[in-house]
């Protein structure tokens, strides 16, 4: 608490310099420096403020066509245009290269993203980047080609930064991002990860065999085009998995610790985390999105041609991007990072790798039950809105019984849309519990932001419970 003395000073010296600006009166710029010093080492120990921020989004059926558009406007010379090697014999990538070759855009193309990527994949689309001198960058694809996208252009506009430079503590430096990024538009085609909206790209750590990030506003798409019609073209596992991630976001940015409660207090605005805790904005984003999983999730999976279903999934995905965006994720997405990292010889129906994966959604939702039945005293009145916008009558539903309520819930939504029974279905046995907390310990970015602190035990009970769901 700063004094009452101090307090007068500040306003005599605030008042001074209104009636006088000018840069002569250099007694008076002192007392204002010395005060904001004195002030700034009298921070609360947790923050006091939230920043909102997010892509630029344009929705519409059939948006994607304006895309060479948005590029002649802007004056690109030299697009660097990044998908996977299966996108590029679908719809979306065919509308997108009309688009380009129509209004005489110069590109070229990498299209050798890893679906889950790792720190090899991403080191190749930077090495691709660094090699070209371009100027404006395309994301074509889900989250690993949009996360790839992101720190392709990164680490082109840093062309000295070694890799671990911005990757996150305590595995990585977490450099703040203070060099000018290229213009990135993004063109999602799955209904999952936001990262449209986002500064956050997460990648296999292959040294680790565990997921880490990168997490600046800097990263962030200058724009996001949401062209539902590209929805049409996930295969039905692929909805799947995505959907759970829209429901996971939304889920855990809405019981994350609050904004104000999250330490340390940032001395520089610049350290401000893109996670921040949930705040009433990102909430709004948050509690839209479950109302729409709620009502469409199950038609989207199951009937690929419901235009109406796939696009509203589509939008609550970036509703739930600009919310977990700013307010961030915490357990579940923590505990995936391992999941998926750790993955032994699962494969999916749907995805088409060389390589075993347990895709993102599915390795975040796999232990969701478990860990809303851990936070649910925590916030009680939260998991219980939440249980009620996925369906429940909760009006006569005691707090006690809160995160109960709401792993019940989810239990539901999974038997539906078929997900496998925990994570012995998935291949893991009791045995690899102290791997899989060993690779979530270094999650903090996220791990801290949930409303229950958790031990190393907590997190050994948590993956096993998680070993069965149903």
């Amino acid at each position: 608490m700063v004094s009452r003395v101090r307090v007068r000073e500040l306003v005599k010296a605030v008042s001074i310099s209104a009636s006088c600006r000018c840069p002569a009166h250099g007694a008076v710029n002192q007392v204002y420096r010395n005060s904001h010093d004195q002030i700034k080492e009298k921070l609360p120990q947790t923050d006091y403020a939230f920043e909102m921020a997010c892509s630029s989004v344009r929705y519409g059926p059939g948006v994607t066509k304006e895309i060479g558009m948005d590029l002649s406007n802007s004056g690109a010379k030299n697009v660097c245009l990044i998908t996977d090697e299966n996108l590029v014999k679908l719809p979306p990538m065919k509308a997108v290269l009309d688009s380009l070759h129509k209004y005489r855009i110069n590109y070229k193309m990498f299209d050798k993203v890893r679906i889950e990527p790792t720190d090899y994949s991403f080191r190749e689309a930077i090495e691709f980047a660094r090699s070209n001198n371009f100027d404006t960058f395309v994301a074509v694809g889900g989250g690993s080609v949009i996360d790839t996208c992101k720190v392709a252009n990164l680490y082109c506009s840093d062309r000295e930064a070694e890799f671990l430079d911005y990757v996150t503590p305590p595995i990585g430096k977490g450099k703040p991002v203070t060099c000018l990024l290229k213009p990135l538009i993004a063109v999602p085609t799955t209904a999952g990860t936001g990262s449209e909206t986002t500064g956050v790209a997460v990648f296999d750590y292959i040294p680790l065999k565990a997921k880490l990030g990168i997490a600046n506003r800097a990263l962030r798409p200058t724009l996001g085009i949401i062209d539902p019609l590209h929805a049409l073209h996930m295969p039905e596992r692929v909805a799947a998995f995505s959907g759970f991630d829209v429901l996971c976001h939304a889920l855990e940015s809405y019981t994350a610790i609050p904004y104000n409660q999250r330490s340390p207090c940032p001395v520089n605005p610049i350290e401000r985390p893109a996670y921040q805790g949930s705040n009433p904005i990102s909430d709004t984003w948050a509690l839209n999105a479950l109302k729409i999983i709620q009502r469409y999730f199950k038609r989207a999976v199951y009937n690929k041609d419901d235009l109406e279903a796939r696009s509203s999934m589509h939008l609550a995905s970036t509703f739930a991007g600009i919310g977990f965006g700013n307010a961030g994720v915490h357990l579940c997405h923590g505990m995936s990072y391992p999941i998926s990292g750790l993955v032994k010889k699962h494969k999916v129906k749907g995805y088409n790798t060389d390589h075993p994966i347990i895709p993102h959604g599915l390795s975040v939702v796999i232990s969701a039950p478990a860990v809303f039945r851990f936070t649910g005293a925590m916030c009680p009145e939260r998991h219980l809105e939440a249980a009620s916008l996925l369906g429940r009558d909760t009006r006569n539903d005691r707090k006690e019984d809160a995160g109960t309520i709401l792993a019940d819930i989810l239990k539901q939504f999974m038997f539906e849309m078929e997900i496998d029974d925990g994570l012995r279905k998935l291949g893991f046995t009791e045995e690899d519990i102290p791997s899989l907390v060993k690779g979530t310990l270094p999650q903090h970015r996220v791990t801290k932001l949930a409303p229950r602190p958790q031990s190393e035990e907590d997190l050994s009970r948590l993956f096993e419970d998680s070993m069965s769901v149903y």
